[in-house]
């Protein structure tokens, strides 16, 4: 999954669009507070981010986003041809550069060879996470319970993504072991309770 993270939503369409051709999901966020919010929430595979923006700037983002995630690819987007700003973001964790106007061809390669490379950079091992959980599928888990308002309850999950009852069961208890997800009783009118589950 890629994360949007700028300021103008014209440019949020065209980069969703984009990744949509490519065959890439993708989610978007307003402004680099947001897409921070969203990062650690939903762990994408790689990120673009506008440099300027109001609030928090293009800059001091992925410097947010690396005290968290050291290693996901980020792509800043902008309309600077300076080596200053090159060398600035560089030094504050960007591993790529891609100018605007955006151009389709060349946004599609550098993100292609940024995520090849992020997986290259990674031991097999580091591609799935303990207990023989896939990432991919606790991502899209992840994503689910994101877009939800309120807790939902595992046959809601599996209603709406290709995932086994008891796959969703297992990655939920799991992500509940890690901190990432509470369960939550709904007591309901009558009988026993439904456990329902939400990110924290």
């Amino acid at each position: 999954m890629i994360l949007i993270i700028d300021d103008n939503e014209d440019i949020r369409f065209t980069l969703k669009e984009i990744c949509e051709f490519s065959e890439w999901p993708s989610m978007e966020a307003p402004n680099g507070k947001k897409g921070v919010e969203m990062l650690k929430a939903l762990e994408p595979d790689l990120v673009l981010v506008d440099y300027h923006m109001p609030g928090w700037d293009g800059l001091k983002t992925v410097k947010e986003i690396r005290k968290h995630d050291k290693n996901i690819p980020i792509i800043v987007l902008t309309v600077e041809e300076r080596q200053s700003v090159a060398n600035n973001f560089l030094e504050a964790g960007a591993t790529d550069f891609a100018m605007k106007p955006i151009k389709a061809p060349d946004l599609i390669s550098r993100i292609k060879l940024n995520l090849k490379y992020a997986k290259l950079s990674h031991n097999d091992q580091e591609m799935f996470v303990e207990k023989g959980i896939n990432k991919d599928t606790m991502k899209s888990i992840k994503q689910f319970l994101y877009e939800q308002e309120n807790p939902v309850t595992i046959n809601d999950i599996q209603a709406q993504l290709p995932i086994a009852y008891q796959t969703v069961h297992r990655y939920l208890h799991h992500m509940v072991e890690k901190g990432d997800v509470e369960v939550v009783s709904d007591y309901g009118s009558r009988g026993r309770p439904k456990n329902k589950y939400q990110l924290i």
